[in-house]
């Protein structure tokens, strides 16, 4: 722990060799100096103030690494000097008297790195678990939570700036036969590479692509109307058939395709999120019915 002992004046009167080894200066080269001369970039920051809080005041202060990281310009190693990385402090700055003489400030001050370290890496950890929570084990792509509580948001957002909301389901056509027929190892792949051309589909970052379970995936479209999102949903069935991933056994196409259902909330017909999820779901279903391979929309009752 480093030490420092500042007189009545704010001069130096001891500098431990903690401070020496940190620092890189050496007792005798800052021994007598006053506070400003030694740290003119500290002048009227919060370390000089409790300085003068202690001195004046007799009162303590605590200064921790939350808000003030690296106060002194300390070092780990030579290494770190060269790079300028400083060590993230702690300090304490406590009143000290001395019988007959003027009352002295201790500036104690304490290397906490290992503990920010520590508390960065947590976080890191904290986001990737995050991350893990709401992605999908396989496409990478946002898993049905996240497309629950996505579409909670959206749909409010929505309900307050009286704005439409658009949202496609898609279903990949035989998907059973192909999964059976050409291995779980090429099913996967598929569903990979099927996702990534709905993600290639859309332009803006509102937009949220999810896989809903199984061979089925989910768009929501914040902003978008009827009319916008069934352009939308068009460019993704082609997109997926361009993908021309072989399917021998289905009827819809020689390669992979979709079915798409697509559904709008409109200002002027607000709902219930079941209500807008129904829609979608029955327009997926009408496209089933209709071969299979293409885009049909339904009205949010």
């Amino acid at each position: 722990m480093g030490a420092i002992v500042f007189d009545s004046e704010q001069r130096v009167v001891l500098w431990n060799t903690w401070m020496e080894r940190h620092s890189h200066l050496l007792s005798s080269q800052v021994w007598g100096k006053d506070f400003s001369t030694l740290f003119p970039t500290l002048i009227g920051k919060r370390l000089h103030s409790a300085i003068e809080q202690a001195l004046h005041n007799n009162f303590p202060s605590v200064l921790s690494q939350t808000l003030h990281h690296a106060t002194f310009a300390l070092y780990a190693s030579a290494k770190e000097l060269t790079d300028e990385i400083f060590l993230q402090q702690a300090i304490e700055v406590i009143p000290v008297d001395i019988s007959g003489m003027p009352r002295h400030c201790l500036v104690q001050v304490m290397d906490v790195s290992p503990a920010v370290t520590r508390e960065k890496l947590l976080r890191e950890q904290a986001l990737v678990l995050r991350s893990q929570t709401f992605a999908d084990g396989l496409t990478g792509i946002a898993n049905r939570r996240c497309f629950d509580e996505t579409m909670e948001k959206e749909f409010r957002r929505a309900k307050r700036a009286l704005s439409p909301l658009s949202l496609i389901m898609i279903d990949i056509d035989y998907f059973k036969p192909y999964n059976d027929l050409y291995g779980h190892q090429r099913g996967d792949q598929c569903l990979k590479s099927v996702a990534s051309a709905l993600i290639n589909s859309l332009h803006r970052p509102s937009d949220l692509v999810a896989r809903y379970g199984g061979e089925e995936f989910a768009i929501i479209l914040p902003e978008t109307s009827a009319e916008g999102a069934m352009k939308i949903g068009e460019n993704i069935r082609a997109n997926i058939e361009k993908l021309s991933i072989e399917h021998s056994y289905s009827t819809a196409s020689k390669y992979v395709s979709a079915s798409v259902g697509v559904a709008t909330q409109t200002p002027e017909h607000v709902s219930e999120i079941s209500a807008l999820i129904g829609a979608a779901d029955r327009a997926l279903y009408e496209a089933k019915r209709s071969g299979r391979n293409c885009v049909v929309a339904q009205a949010v009752i």
